[in-house]
């Protein structure tokens, strides 16, 4: 599975290639499909710019995503976009368009009310553990592992030759147990909790964590939200380039000439 992560909590500063408005995630969505992505991740913002979990922000950019695409949706639930776990509760359980899935740092206070919240709704987890953070452990005292739809597993190690390192290493404290194989496929490799893993890197380490993936045969993603970058340090123009590219570095394609 190629996952797309359209923009993050990336600003102006980023550039103008990083999608932020409803029409802006649904063009640089449906881009990134044709490119090859599987799956969206996308982080909805207010008109100033902010991400935020009001339905009045999450079902727009949805609908507008959906109308242009036929993929898995998912948003996140950092808690920066609504700091109080109570809080943030009360606004997933306000939507009214709901994602496929959504992101719930597991390291994050409220993670286990907020997940519980999201599958009362019928909506997917995934289990962000992000390394150097305690999100593994918390993970698998949790009674939620085995009923969420993957891990996310997220590398915050931003250097280019440290990030596999680390990758390896966060993936030893998931317990992720070797499974079958099959590259390209990003189903069969290391599996945490009984469930499947998707890992990522940010930054400089988004590439090499990528490749690791490619080469255990997991889910991986790529996108404005981890990298403004190609591989060969040139800025990236588009989500869709960054999957086309990714998919080539993964194993699944031939550069397009």
């Amino acid at each position: 599975m190629m996952q797309a992560c359209l923009n993050g909590t990336r600003g102006a500063g980023d550039g103008a290639v990083v999608p932020r408005t409803p029409a802006e995630l649904a063009e640089a969505a449906e881009r990134a499909v044709a490119a090859g992505a599987t799956d969206l991740h996308v982080h909805p913002r207010t008109p100033c710019g902010h991400d935020s979990l009001s339905p009045r922000v999450v079902g727009p950019a949805l609908e507008a995503i959906r109308a242009r695409v036929a993929v898995p949706v998912g948003v996140t639930t950092g808690a920066w976009a609504e700091p109080e776990p109570a809080a943030r509760v009360a606004r997933i359980r306000s939507w009214t368009v709901l994602p496929d899935h959504a992101s719930v740092n597991w390291h994050e206070p409220g993670a286990e009310e907020v997940a519980a919240a999201l599958l009362g709704l019928g909506v997917g987890v995934e289990a962000g553990v992000w390394s150097g953070t305690d999100g593994a452990a918390r993970l698998a005292r949790s009674p939620l592992a085995p009923k969420v739809l993957r891990v996310l597993a997220e590398v915050m190690d931003p250097d280019p030759g440290t990030a596999e390192d680390t990758a390896k290493a966060l993936l030893a404290e998931l317990g992720a147990s070797p499974g079958h194989t099959r590259p390209g496929d990003g189903t069969g490799g290391p599996r945490a909790h009984g469930r499947p893993v998707l890992l990522h890197g940010e930054d400089g380490g988004a590439w090499p964590v990528l490749r690791l993936a490619g080469r255990l045969g997991l889910a991986t993603r790529i996108g404005l939200e981890d990298t403004l970058l190609l591989p060969d340090g040139r800025p990236a123009d588009s989500n869709a380039q960054l999957v086309e590219e990714a998919l080539y570095q993964y194993g699944c394609a031939q550069r397009s000439s």
